[in-house]
């Protein structure tokens, strides 16, 4: 695996910490490596669906930040990121004491970067894989975030 320039990974994880909708739902982002990233979520019962799974919705957050925090750790300094799309399959249900959405480029380009996300639910030592997300990144070239 390729080492993570420090200045990036710091960028990646300031990045994060702006994300008012992650923090709004308890997520922590707990790895950051070059061109991949992992987003840790315990499960809440705020987060649940009607059946008591975490929502699909939700699963779609954390995969769209995990994999959107992988392509920026492989973008130029001075760019942004943005997702551009997404197509998500939800495999199994979310139900785990916690989630864990890992992210990574699959095709790092200078305008577009092509990612995936594997979401799995883990109960005990069991690890379930309940979503699987690939994506289109656009960077932004001269447009840091505010």
């Amino acid at each position: 695996m390729t080492m993570l320039d420090p200045d990036i990974a710091q960028r990646v994880r300031a990045s994060f910490a702006r994300q008012n909708a992650m923090r709004l739902i308890g997520a922590r982002l707990e790895v950051v490596g070059h061109g991949r990233t992992e987003i840790h979520l315990p499960h809440a019962p705020e987060l649940e669906q009607q059946h008591g799974f975490i929502h699909g919705g939700v699963v779609g957050m954390i995969a769209d930040s995990a994999a959107g925090y992988a392509a920026m750790s492989v973008a130029a300094p001075g760019t942004s990121v943005l997702t551009v799309e997404y197509k998500m399959n939800l495999m199994a249900p979310a139900d785990g004491e916690r989630l864990v959405a890992r992210g990574k480029v699959v095709r790092p380009g200078r305008t577009l970067i092509v990612t995936q996300a594997e979401v799995f639910a883990l109960k005990g030592d069991k690890e379930t894989l309940c979503a699987l997300m690939q994506q289109t990144i656009m960077v932004m070239h001269g447009k840091e975030e505010k």
